[in-house]
């Protein structure tokens, strides 16, 4: 019996373009089975409903997943007014309802109270656990799901255009844990209204831009070789790619192999940085550490073993 194929041993970031009705799982699956990648993960979930910027880490890139996850994000979204759903968005049922339309000044003046630390109670359609349940699971089984508002950070909201009495455009950028289709929901009711997303697009993830994405039909062609001497390889940005808003320190030949040996490394010298916290550490020029400085000591917090061409 022959053994399955465990994967081959890719690091790197694809910022993927992803469409509309299809799931993030399904997406990341996709690319991996692209990759035959051994080991990926992706850095927020998109909704089936929405698409955009979906960052996909392998390899070694796993592993800066919590600092993409934690950078602020932004969102172009249409919300449809008058009409309230239990999922926040087109994909549900409607449960409630209003005549009302806002207009462009009652909108404009509404969004200041939506910037800065606010309070959300998260839809019942999502991910989040309780005991041990994610709400979507518990909510399709018509169980009554309550789920407790937590304070998210709003960075900016403006509303882009008004393409009909009853449909506005936004732009949203937030931090982690925003729930757009909550946004949307909430407004519609500040309003005096009710309000649910139709259609939803992720445009920048920390420092990813649509200028960095690339869709599933053209990693296709670089699979298949149509996109001439351009690969699969080609698509993929570097690791260390995510870790661009965090300080580098560079470490010589012996300070790193003590590093990678799990042990600190004591800081001294004119050039021996002064401040406190997690940086990103190279050895000539490659990535071989996250670490973290305390009191003139780096300690190793995580390890990479990035092979180089």
């Amino acid at each position: 019996m022959s053994r399955r194929k465990k994967g081959l041993e890719i690091s790197g970031w694809l910022i993927l373009d992803k469409p509309v009705g299809v799931t993030s799982t399904h997406a990341v699956s996709k690319a991996r089975w692209l990759y035959q990648a051994k080991k990926a993960g992706h850095a927020g979930t998109l909704d089936p409903l929405a698409s955009g910027i979906l960052p996909i880490a392998f390899g070694e890139a796993t592993k800066t997943v919590p600092f993409v996850m934690d950078s602020r994000k932004v969102y172009r979204f249409e919300v449809l007014w008058g009409v309230e759903t239990d999922t926040d968005d087109a994909e549900g049922e409607a449960i409630a309802s209003s005549d009302v339309r806002p207009t462009v000044e009652q909108i404009r003046a509404l969004l200041p109270s939506f910037h800065g630390s606010i309070e959300q109670t998260p839809p019942k359609f999502s991910a989040i656990k309780i005991d041990g349940q994610r709400a979507y699971d518990l909510a399709r089984e018509g169980e009554e799901v309550e789920l407790v508002a937590r304070t998210i950070e709003v960075h900016r909201l403006e509303l882009v255009e008004t393409s009909a009495p009853d449909r506005s455009v936004f732009e949203a950028e937030c931090g982690k844990g925003t729930y757009v289709r909550a946004l949307a929901r909430d407004m519609g009711r500040a309003l005096g209204t009710r309000g649910h997303v139709t259609a939803l697009r992720r445009t920048v993830v920390g420092g990813f831009t649509e200028d960095d994405a690339i869709s599933l039909d053209e990693l296709e062609q670089l699979r298949q070789g149509a996109a001439g001497e351009h690969g699969l390889a080609d698509a993929l940005l570097p690791v260390e790619t995510a870790l661009d808003d965090i300080p580098a320190l560079a470490v010589n030949r012996a300070e790193a192999a003590r590093l990678l040996n799990g042990q600190p490394v004591l800081l001294r010298g004119r050039d021996a940085p002064t401040f406190q916290g997690t940086v990103s550490v190279t050895t000539d020029g490659a990535l071989i550490a996250l670490g973290e400085i305390e009191r003139g000591e780096l300690h190793p917090r995580r390890i990479f073993h990035i092979a180089r061409p």
